[in-house]
């Protein structure tokens, strides 16, 4: 049997005589003419590669790199000896089917020395994530967990959620699985702790004590209702809970609490009874609550259907601060604990790990890893599988809800394959689409125009790949909605050509036909694709025939074959992943917009060179009403889905995504106009009415929220300026 390879270790190691002999060989290989040179892509090919890049391999430890005839990167590896390790790769045999595509598609190699195989480790896991190489496994939904921060920087610290880079002085606690744990535990701190949680600003304006301080949440430094040394043994206080001394807190506070009822301060014992009950409160409304881990990490892994989820909990202080569903992106032939060892590399790459943290499977390599984390936190770091007690029940519980998240999400892919190709066959696609992109613009009578593109697919809304494009064309008429989606596509598909040309140089077959796409009201032209098949059909329909002024093409036969049914895949093509990069090529492009945005968007494509994007106008109803939209394809009629078609429904959501996105952005680039410019960016407002208007109303928020009436009102301000300022701030984009 041949043994599995770890991911950031595909190939054992091999003994020094192995190595010597397979040296002694790489000469030969060396020395070949050209014409006997192997055919690129092959096994032999990436097996030559390699072992030329052996000459100048490093002997000790460091990181790899395996790029492709394009330069793109393939893999990134770590080994305590680089050399060693690349050469494991030119075995004949005995490859596993990833390692073997993965060799074959090597051409080049590159190498970074590092002083120790921990700072290896630490070094391919940043490289992995910035990467993001097709043949290692991905944290895809690595988000930033939230911390709470308490500050340093103020003589009465304030506490508060953070999210982000940790440039503010102070310290953090966390991660917390989402902002709703950190908003409940910060509550129940500042019932305990009576810190304060207002921003440094709203602080020194207070003359006399907020609402917090009425509700006993805060115990009022800003007035003076607390010295300056009293409220920093409070912070103090909240900083050693979070540190994970919780016990001796309580403890302290007891037996202050004891103390004030023997001397009869009552009205300070029963201050202190509240606190400890506060604190009781966070620790008893968390859910699962450990009694003997103070400060772990619990992760669990399920893998089916060819999916992977980890669920990770995070313990702290004894309380449980949430969990979260990750699902990274890795080959199906890799077992639990392959995966879990790169994934925990990259996931604490940029997080301070705890002191413990326990596995539902062992990891390979974990005890690398552990002293890797350990040397990057300051502390010793545990990597433990338990096997009973309550450790092994909180990694059980971990389980189960890996099990049930992995079964809701391949319940929605599901359903989500079925929507693609529904949509398909609704847009006679050629296949169901990998990627959407959904264009809509947005501005004020032209004002900060701004484009916005949204990206669907199989897995939903991939909002971290969302573009927005500032529009620059100052030439444009005010409100030319077909200038701005021009420059949208050409700027976004100029790009596309220019970082991620397709692999045919040929001309691809076109979908439709250029003319038709420029006048949607043109049919088909006979050396085209012929017009796709009404809904229901079978793809393409029959009679199809390949566009006589150019060869036939691979990419013409893939258009041509019908969409496959949800869940199959081709025959002899290998599934490829959601293309989660914002070079990849969309399958299908929504306008918002009918007839003369697809003409405007169809040029903007011809121009490039583009013709085998399908493009898919979709206009609003009569009066805007959804459920009656039109859509415009070019060759084609404009036609309309039934009222309760789920594609319909589907395409609404796509294009309100897009709206939101378009308006947002818009709003975004507005309100920072307006805080650079000030009002003087409204018709007729000028530095008068301006003091005047800010004297009034005291802040510029202040007065974007004003009533009409209340800005004529306004000293100075007659009823046509107060109308331009209140028009200015509450006419919709569109």
């Amino acid at each position: 049997m041949i043994a599995r390879p770890h991911p950031n270790a595909p190939e054992p190691e091999i003994d020094d005589a192995e190595m010597a002999e397979i040296e002694d060989e790489a000469p030969l290989l060396l020395d070949e003419p050209d014409e006997a040179a192997p055919a690129a892509g092959s096994l032999a090919s990436g097996r030559a590669a390699i072992l030329r890049a052996v000459k100048h391999a490093p002997i000790g430890a460091g990181v790899y790199r395996m790029l492709d005839a394009e330069g793109a990167v393939l893999y990134v590896g770590k080994a305590k000896s680089i050399k060693k390790r690349i050469i494991a790769y030119t075995r004949p045999t005995g490859l596993t089917n990833r390692i073997f595509r993965m060799v074959s598609a090597t051409a080049e190699m590159e190498f970074i020395s590092t002083q120790t195989e921990t700072e290896a480790l630490l070094l391919e896991a940043n490289l992995i994530k910035q990467l993001r190489p097709r043949f290692n496994v991905l944290l895809r939904d690595d988000k930033s967990f939230p911390y709470i921060l308490i500050t340093r920087d103020h003589v009465s610290p304030q506490i508060t959620k953070h999210r982000g880079a940790r440039s503010k002085p102070g310290d953090y606690y966390g991660p917390f699985a989402s902002v709703w744990a950190v908003n409940r535990t910060i509550n129940a701190l500042q019932k305990a702790f009576l810190v304060r949680s207002c921003s440094d600003s709203y602080y020194e304006a207070r003359t006399r004590p907020c609402l917090l301080f009425q509700i006993k949440r805060c115990a009022g430094p800003c007035t003076g209702e607390v010295s300056h040394t009293d409220y920093a043994e409070y912070v103090e206080e909240a900083r050693d809970f979070l540190s994970g001394k919780s016990r001796a807190v309580k403890e302290q506070l007891a037996r202050e609490m004891e103390q004030a009822s023997e001397t009869l301060e009552f009205e300070r014992a029963a201050a202190l009874r509240d606190r400890l009950a506060a604190l009781s409160a966070v620790q008893g409304s968390q859910g699962i609550n450990p009694r003997s881990v103070e400060e772990a990490d619990v992760f669990a892994i399920h893998q089916e259907g060819g999916a992977t989820c980890v669920q990770v909990f995070f313990f702290r202080t004894g309380q449980n601060w949430g969990n979260h569903a990750l699902y990274p992106r890795a080959d199906r032939s890799l077992e639990p604990g392959e995966v879990l060892g790169s994934f925990l590399a990259q996931f604490y790459e940029d997080k301070p790990p705890p002191r413990l943290i326990l596995l539902s499977h062992a990891a390979e390599e974990s005890a690398l890893l552990a002293e890797a984390l350990s040397e990057r936190s300051g502390h010793k770091v545990e990597i433990a599988v338990p096997q009973r007690g309550e450790k092994r029940e909180l990694v059980e519980h971990a389980m189960q809800n890996a099990r049930e998240a992995l079964g809701r999400k391949l319940a929605e892919s599901a359903s989500q394959a079925r929507l693609l190709d529904e949509l398909a066959r609704a847009f006679a696609l050629p296949r169901s689409p990998r990627r959407i992109e959904v264009y809509d613009n947005s501005h004020i009578m032209g004002s900060n125009a701004v484009g916005g593109m949204i990206v669907a697919g199989p897995e939903g809304f991939a909002k971290s790949q969302y573009r927005k494009f500032n529009i620059k064309n100052t030439d444009l008429a005010p409100g030319d909605d077909y200038g701005m989606m021009r420059e949208v596509l050409r700027r976004r598909f100029s790009r596309l050509l220019r970082e991620a040309p397709r692999a045919d140089d040929r001309p691809p077959a076109p979908v439709g036909d250029t003319e038709s796409l420029a006048n949607p009201d043109a049919t088909a032209l006979p050396n085209t694709l012929p017009a796709p098949s009404p809904r229901g059909g079978e793809g393409w329909g029959e009679g199809e025939a390949t566009p006589t002024d150019q060869p036939p093409s691979p990419l013409a036969d893939r258009l041509r074959k019908p969409p496959l049914p949800a869940g199959e895949r081709e025959e002899g093509v290998t599934e490829e992943p959601f293309r989660d990069t914002p070079e990849g090529w969309p399958d299908l492009v929504l306008i918002d917009g009918g007839a003369g945005q697809l003409k405007a968007a169809a040029e903007a494509l011809a121009e490039l060179g583009v013709t085998d994007v399908p493009l898919v106008g979709v206009a609003k109803g009569p009066d805007r009403d959804a459920g009656r939209e039109s859509f415009f394809i070019a060759g084609r009629e404009p036609f309309r889905l039934e009222p309760r078609d789920p594609v319909l429904y589907f395409v609404q959501r796509l294009r309100d995504e897009a709206h939101r996105f378009a308006i947002g952005s818009h709003r975004a680039r507005r309100s920072k106009d307006i805080a650079q410019g000030g009002l003087q960016e409204i018709p007729g407002i000028g530095p008068t009415r301006k003091r005047a208007l800010l004297h009034h109303f005291g802040t510029l928020k202040a007065i974007e929220r004003a009533s009409l009436a209340d800005l004529e009102a306004v000293p100075g301000v007659n009823a046509a300026t107060a109308r331009a300022v209140y028009d200015f701030f509450h006419a919709g984009p569109r």
